[in-house]
């Protein structure tokens, strides 16, 4: 119609006013379908392979799939470098689920925006983005345990097992990174909220059909009855009810962590989202016979202590940690203390060290006297800021070190009071690193 206007008044004196008019309408279509192709160009597909990001296209990726794995990298980041062959090899694997996991990466050292939006810190960061919203990964990073952590965010909230068989592969294919949950003659709404709320952090079941061999297998006697795994600690813990929602998320919540967890950077996240104090017992080395004797101990008094989390670490394998603590080569240990995963720990008066007879009693002492109030309360020293120091990426330190110095000068015009600097969320960093590139920041995240 428009054309057929235009070759009518075309060259008709006199209907200058049309024939502009029509001209105009022509080149802003022709503007427009030249528009149309960028406008859409962000389209992306599910083809097997890690999508190459930047500022331009990052937000419409994420928006266009249901589940798109990031890998924030900067291209002088020796940690990057390593990590990227691992993306590709499980970039097809992730595309070929059910419903597929998109992998893509973005170089934040250079998108500066998308780093800030993002609070990009370190290198690389990783984060898997679910119907557009981000959560961190801390998971492992070598190709196919990085696919069998990823599953779980694309998992159902609870899977329903027909059979002894089932349950098997329903475990192995889980893997050993989350808890398990399997409820055995329980019924589906008694785990239908508590399974949407700890989704990413652990699996959830029910059985419908299994033998008194499982029962066996999985040393239950009765139904129904919750099994909560560990398999990356070999141990379990079952809860017979009562199957009221409040009663099996408080279940839930303090079977999401072992009855005791070793600590190290990694373990230390693990302890990001509970709330418990700390039950922490320091050895020379956690590995000798003697520790692993204690250590059972301490699983028994952790069974029934649920409302603490109990940990240990061992001063030879991390000792950066340890002297948080005031301990050095020449403290006797072991030493517990029970730490609230910040910046304050409480010693017991009387019990600063445990001596190497009746230890079982020792501890239940320490207990008891923790629970009546007597202790001495303590705040990390000079020695944890080298802690600190030690694992934030050095960017982080950068920042601390101006705060100080802003702080500083603002003290001595008797203004503002000393910032404290401590958190829980410190273990976040505790895998950050050094980095390897002069002129740059040193943010890369250690494996």
């Amino acid at each position: 119609m428009v054309l057929e206007q235009f070759s009518f008044h075309c060259g008709v004196s006199g209907n200058s006013s049309k024939m502009s008019s029509s001209v105009f309408l022509i080149l802003s279509l022709s503007i427009v379908s030249l528009l149309v192709p960028s406008i859409s160009s962000h389209e992306f597909k599910v083809n097997g392979k890690v999508l190459v990001l930047d500022e331009s296209n990052f937000e419409a990726a994420i928006s266009s799939f249901d589940f798109i794995f990031v890998s924030f990298y900067a291209p002088w980041c020796g940690h990057c470098k390593r990590l990227n062959p691992e993306l590709d090899k499980a970039a097809p694997m992730l595309s070929g689920l059910k419903d597929p996991i998109v992998i893509a990466k973005i170089d934040a050292d250079k998108y500066h925006r998308i780093a800030k939006k993002y609070d990009i810190d370190g290198f690389p960061t990783l984060k898997i983005f679910m119907h557009g919203l981000p959560t961190d990964y801390y998971g492992p990073r070598k190709a196919d345990k990085l696919v069998r952590y990823l599953k779980k965010f694309v998992a159902p909230d609870i899977t329903v097992l027909e059979s002894d068989s089932g349950i098997t592969e329903f475990v192995d294919s889980a893997g050993t990174f989350f808890p398990i949950f399997i409820g055995f003659g329980v019924d589906e709404s008694a785990l239908s909220k508590v399974s949407v709320k700890f989704k990413k952090n652990a699996w959830f079941s029910i059985a419908k059909d299994f033998s008194e061999k499982t029962m066996t297998l999985f040393d239950f006697d009765k139904t129904p009855a919750l099994v909560a795994l560990h398999p990356s600690f070999n141990e379990q813990n079952i809860f017979y009810g009562p199957f009221e929602e409040k009663f099996v998320e408080e279940f839930v919540q303090q079977s999401l962590l072992p009855l005791i967890l070793p600590i190290s950077p990694d373990s230390l996240k693990l302890l990001k989202d509970d709330k418990r104090k700390i039950v922490l017992t320091i050895f020379e080395d956690e590995t000798n016979y003697k520790s692993k004797g204690f250590i059972k101990l301490l699983r028994g008094a952790a069974s029934a202590n649920r409302e603490f989390v109990f940990a240990y670490v061992g001063f030879n394998q991390w000792q950066d940690f340890a002297e948080a603590f005031e301990v050095d080569k020449k403290t006797p240990l072991p030493k517990m203390v029970v730490w609230d995963g910040n910046e304050i720990y409480f010693t017991v008066i009387g019990s600063e060290a445990i001596e190497s007879e009746d230890q079982g009693s020792q501890i239940s002492l320490f207990l008891e006297s923790y629970r009546e109030g007597k202790t001495i309360e303590k705040t990390f020293g000079p020695s944890f800021f080298g802690y600190i120091m030690s694992l934030l990426g050095m960017r982080t330190v950068y920042i601390l070190v101006f705060l100080v110095a802003v702080i500083f000068l603002i003290a001595t015009i008797g203004k503002e009071e000393p910032l404290v600097v401590g958190g829980r969320d410190r273990a976040e960093l505790a895998a950050s690193g050094a980095g390897e590139k002069e002129g740059h920041v040193s943010d890369d995240k250690e494996d």
